[in-house]
C-alpha cells in the first residue's frame, strides 16, 4: 500500500488545527482559549516525540504559511494574505542554473511510484521518494492512484513544452504555494524532500514523450 502524498506520514502539526476546531464547536472557545489550548497542545505533542531514522523534530514546526492557513479556512484567508504567501513561495525557488530542466524519466517514474523517506522507519541515508502516485493519475495504465490533485495523464500534451511550461512546473514542484497558498501539495523542494536532481527526474516524466505518462 501506497503512503500518503506527502511521502512522510501524516504530518504531526496537522493535529493542532483539528483540535482547536473541535475545542471551538464544543465549547465555542474564545480566542484566549484557543491560544492557550494550542500551546498547551503543542507542548504536549513536542514532549511525545523523539528524533529517529529521517524523522527530526523540525516537523513540529510550522511555517509562517502553514500558520496562516492552520488559523483560517483556505477560502476564507484575506487576498493579502494569499498574496504575500505566494510571493514569499515565489522567493524560495531555486532554478536550474545550468538551465537544464529534465533528467531522465526513468528516474522519476521510480522516485514518482516510492513513498520511502522522511519517516521513522527510513535509514538516514536512504533516498526519499515523491509518492506522486498518492495524489495523482499519472499513465494510462496505473490502476491505482489517489484524487487529492489533478490528474497528469498526458501532461506534455495538455501543457506547452516550451522554457515557460518547465519554469511554471518547476515552480509547482518546488513550492507550489507560490500558485496556491495554501495547497495540500508537498514543497518538494523548499522543503528539501526532493533534491534538485531528483526534480530534474520528475520533469522528465511529465515532459519526456516516451515517458508513460505520455503514452
Amino acid at each position: 500500500m501506497r503512503r500518503r502524498c506527502a511521502g512522510k506520514g501524516p504530518p504531526v502539526r496537522a493535529l493542532a488545527p483539528v483540535a482547536l476546531m473541535m475545542l471551538a464547536l464544543a465549547g465555542g472557545a474564545t480566542a484566549e482559549r484557543e491560544e492557550s489550548g494550542q500551546g498547551g497542545l503543542a507542548r504536549v505533542i513536542a514532549s511525545s516525540f523523539r528524533a529517529r531514522g529521517q524523522a527530526d523534530l523540525d516537523r513540529l514546526r510550522q511555517t509562517p504559511m502553514q500558520l496562516a492557513c492552520s488559523v483560517a479556512r483556505p477560502d476564507a484567508l484575506p487576498a493579502d494574505a494569499q498574496q504575500r504567501i505566494r510571493r514569499d513561495a515565489l522567493q524560495t525557488v531555486r532554478f536550474p542554473p545550468d538551465g537544464r530542466w529534465l533528467g531522465e524519466w526513468q528516474r522519476g517514474e521510480k522516485i514518482a511510484q516510492s513513498g520511502t523517506g522522511l519517516q521513522y522507519s527510513d535509514p538516514p541515508d536512504a533516498p526519499r521518494g515523491g509518492n506522486c502516485y498518492g495524489c495523482h493519475r499519472l499513465s494510462g495504465t496505473e490502476v491505482a492512484f489517489g484524487t487529492i490533485g489533478p490528474s497528469l495523464y498526458r501532461y506534455r500534451q495538455r501543457n506547452a513544452s516550451d522554457a515557460d511550461a518547465m519554469r511554471r512546473t518547476w515552480i509547482r514542484i518546488w513550492n507550489t504555494h507560490a500558485f496556491n497558498a495554501c495547497s495540500m501539495m508537498p514543497r518538494f523542494g523548499d522543503a528539501g524532500i526532493l533534491t534538485p536532481e531528483q526534480i530534474r527526474d520528475v520533469m522528465a516524466l511529465l515532459f519526456d514523450p516516451a515517458s508513460p505518462v505520455n503514452r
